[in-house]
């Protein structure tokens, strides 16, 4: 019999594992609520003994002709989760079975919701995959048609229902959720599927093609030992892939007899596992996921401020045969994310790759972002335990600890980052000037829940290159906001005094590049030593082709001198 715990709904008494900053304080099976429809429905979430934050996710809807608890006890999804390091939330049909009205199908996106919160374990909202047996594969289904921009995959096993398609042509309603990063943009996008049935008739033959037209599916099929039918998607793509990959294929499994064996279960895991969404402009962005191990990073600690801190390195092998310096990039995640998922959200290892640096990417600290919740939530130069954690120097014993293995040019050293990876960006451009030839933070500048410092001094001087989307909530206010791009009060005093301490115009020059709008402040010689980039229709987020605009246009222009003098294009910026 499962041993059902309640959530706790205060998790200040659970201490913080210092060797693994961001292991779950809690473990087990736990009973969680959500609102759906107006009433209150329960889930069921399984944390694994020693699970780390971040993990993907799986969103269960069982069958409704068994008590859920039973199943969960029967069914192959804890051992899944256990060998796969994954977050497990079971869902609970009512009394009388699964609703296929749609309001089931808004219960479950009200679970992906709920686990966003990061009151009692931190999830991130760019790994979760709908999983549908039985009945349930008909909820999952319409789940995710309702909200396909918000899940990275879809698995179902059983035959589907008549009217499975009743509501294929809504969309959930956009949500923003503010502190917790949480942007739901709710639209029609490709999602990487697979469906296991009888046969593919009636129903299952109508979903089968609902899928392969949103997934803009080649006709002909593939198979193997798993599937089958494979269709892949058409080899037509009109736009690069550099943000969005087109990796969504439409898998189906005939004659499924009900029985969900784990030789065939590790197959589908490993094919949705491959996909991650991350947010981007316009809608969220489907890529696949970087596993660092099979890319080539390698991953590091030291020990710091009595934490085991992390990081990772990523060197092209061609650097490492070049026997010269070469410059380096620091590249630092957002609240409530690691290092290992901005890999894949930065995609700066790719720009690595092609532009022979050396990219590094550490991992944060921690605080508790509201009262009763989680002391470890991650974030940049944050606190534990009423003592702050000195992530500046944390930041720069890492990259002493890479000059020691790889040959860095010293005047070549760069930093970003996003949202409080973008303030933390900030902090080592005013805390370490010396180090850094530039920055460039993403989404986010300085913190708002701190009281704004100005420094009276950046010296030597570091050029910024700030890149914001015009609906993030955190930067931007268009009702009140100051400048032409109308940031928060706390950005502008923190731009418009630098454009004093750098002597810069305050009349920015203005051009149009794709999505981005910059306006490019020069110091009296014409050098940019201020760049902001206004991203059309983007939230609180950022997307690969970032990394490459920060590097190409900007970073790689400047580098300063052992004795502080900063040149641009080779030359002295003053």
């Amino acid at each position: 019999m499962l041993q059902v715990q309640p959530i706790p709904t205060n998790m200040e008494s659970y201490p913080v594992d210092p060797t693994q900053l961001r292991r779950c304080l809690i473990s087990g099976l736990f009973e969680e609520q959500v609102e759906a429809g107006g009433k209150l429905r329960t889930f069921y979430t399984y944390l694994k003994p020693g699970l780390v934050y971040d993990q993907p996710c799986l969103v269960v809807a069982p069958p409704d002709g068994v008590p859920t608890l039973e199943y969960l006890e029967q069914s192959p999804w804890m051992a899944l989760a256990q060998k796969h390091d994954l977050f497990l939330h079971v869902l609970v049909p009512q009394a009388g079975g699964w609703d296929l009205t749609g309001a089931d199908a808004d219960y479950m996106n009200a679970v992906y919701v709920r686990i966003n919160s990061r009151s009692s374990y931190v999830v991130i909202q760019d790994n979760i995959y709908a999983i549908g047996v039985g009945r349930g594969a008909s909820v999952a289904q319409q789940a995710v048609m309702k909200m396909s921009s918000e899940w990275s995959g879809l698995a179902t096993f059983g035959d589907l229902e008549q009217d499975i398609l009743l509501h294929a042509q809504a969309t959930a309603p956009a949500v923003n959720t503010g502190k917790t990063e949480l942007s739901i943009s709710a639209a029609k996008v490709p999602v990487p599927v697979w469906m296991s049935w009888t046969t593919s008739a009636g129903a299952n033959a109508q979903v089968l093609s609902y899928w392969q037209k949103l997934n803009d599916s080649d006709p002909e099929p593939y198979t193997n030992r798993w599937a089958n039918e494979i269709y892949l998607p058409r080899p037509v793509c009109k736009t690069s892939q550099i943000n969005e990959e087109k990796i969504s294929q439409v898998r189906v499994t005939n004659r499924f007899d009900g029985q969900l064996r784990e030789e065939f279960l590790e197959a589908v895991w490993a094919y949705l596992s491959q996909a991650c969404r991350h947010r981007s402009f316009g809608t969220k962005a489907l890529r696949r996921r970087i596993d660092p191990e099979e890319y080539g990073f390698t991953r590091h600690t030291l020990e710091w401020d009595g934490f085991t801190r992390m990081w990772y390195e990523y060197v092209p092998e061609q650097v490492k045969t070049l026997r010269r310096p070469v410059p380096l990039v620091v590249c630092m995640h957002g609240r409530g994310g690691s290092a290992e998922s901005f890999l894949s959200l930065s995609d700066l290892s790719r720009v690595a790759q092609e532009r022979d640096f050396i990219a590094v990417f550490p991992e944060a600290g921690i605080y508790q972002q509201r009262p009763g919740e989680v002391l470890n939530l991650l974030l940049w130069n944050g606190s534990y335990e009423g003592r702050s954690i000195d992530d500046v120097g944390f930041v720069l014993a890492v990259l002493e600890q890479v000059k020691k293995r790889w040959p860095v040019d010293e005047s070549r050293i760069y930093a970003c980052g996003q949202s409080s990876g973008g303030m933390m960006t900030t902090t080592l451009a005013q805390k370490a000037p010396q180090v850094f030839a530039a920055v460039s933070p993403w989404s986010a500048l300085v913190n708002p829940d701190r009281d704004l410092k100005l420094p009276q001094t950046i010296h030597p001087a570091v050029p910024f290159f700030f890149l914001l989307g015009d609906r993030d909530w955190l930067c931007t206010d268009w009702e009140h906001g100051e400048l032409e791009y109308h940031v928060t009060h706390e950005i502008a005093a923190f731009l418009r005094h630098l454009m004093k301490l750098y002597g810069l115009s305050t009349t920015p020059m203005q051009y149009t590049c794709g999505e981005v709008h910059y306006y490019v402040y020069p110091n009296q010689k014409q050098v940019p030593m201020l760049v902001v980039g206004l991203v059309r229709d983007m939230t609180h987020a950022n997307y690969p082709a970032e990394s490459w605009y920060t590097y190409d246009q900007f970073f790689s222009k400047f580098s300063k001198e052992k004795d502080g003098t900063l040149l641009y294009m080779g030359q002295p910026v003053i």
